[in-house]
């Protein structure tokens, strides 16, 4: 089913709301996942430039961002299998609905019902995930703003950061994309995956483009994102006095 298609039936049965399923895991994954990686990516790029004089070279922000995404995507990993959980239900018929009322009842209920391991169902593909998209986001932004700034046609402005938020965003959709369908489905999985490998080789009998299964909803999503967070990013940065290091 395509994405309009999905949504229409969506609003159709469960409401428009249903749309929203999730927010308050999403919010709580936020505050987990992304607060971490990027202090991690911020505080030590700011360091290492201050240290070398100079812009880091892209390879060091792709093994930075790495890092980075990799230490917040496993501390993210329960907010986020609980966001998946939470976005599927409007999939399953009602009897099969695990119906969880916020983000903190459905990790306690996790918890409890599943047991504490169940919570980083995932946790490898959150976490490889998570170091791809930080790459293609903060790693990217960073190259794309530095390579704008000096080609000289434009300023340290709103404009710049919109454009390389969007180079950004687009990278980050298509490097993490095979990983969100594989994170998708063993989160949602009841048993059907022994694991991380077992998962990606039934994935792969479905052909090259079933990793790709939900790239254009995935960039709509993702791409707005990274404008917003990085255009917030720069303007809170600017008016607080911090010194922005490109």
């Amino acid at each position: 089913m395509g994405m309009v298609s999905m949504a229409m039936q969506v609003v159709k049965n469960d409401g428009a709301l249903a749309l929203y399923n999730g927010l308050s895991a999403s919010l709580c994954r936020q505050m987990s996942y992304s607060l971490t990686r990027f202090a991690i990516y911020e505080t030590v790029r700011d360091m290492l430039s201050s240290s070398n004089q100079g812009p880091m070279p892209f390879y060091q922000k792709v093994l930075l961002g790495a890092f980075g995404g990799f230490t917040g995507g496993f501390i993210g990993t329960p907010a986020d299998m609980v966001n998946v959980r939470m976005q599927n239900d409007v999939k399953l018929p009602p009897e099969l609905r695990r119906n969880y009322k916020h983000a903190v009842d459905g990790l306690f209920r996790v918890f409890r019902e599943e047991g504490v391991r169940k919570l980083f169902s995932g946790a490898t593909m959150a976490s490889s995930r998570g170091a791809l998209v930080t790459v293609g986001q903060l790693a990217c932004y960073d190259q794309a703003k530095q390579l704008v700034l000096s080609s000289g046609f434009m300023g340290d402005n709103i404009l710049t950061h919109f454009l390389s938020s969007f180079i950004a965003g687009g990278c980050a959709t298509f490097l993490c994309q095979p990983l969100d369908v594989m994170k998708t489905r063993l989160m949602n999985s009841k048993g059907e995956y022994s694991g991380v490998i077992h998962c990606l080789r039934v994935t792969a009998k479905e052909g090259p483009m079933a990793f790709y299964k939900g790239l254009v909803p995935a960039g709509i999503r993702l791409i707005p994102h990274t404008v917003l967070t990085f255009i917030f990013l720069e303007q809170l940065k600017n008016n607080f006095g911090i010194v922005v290091i490109s």
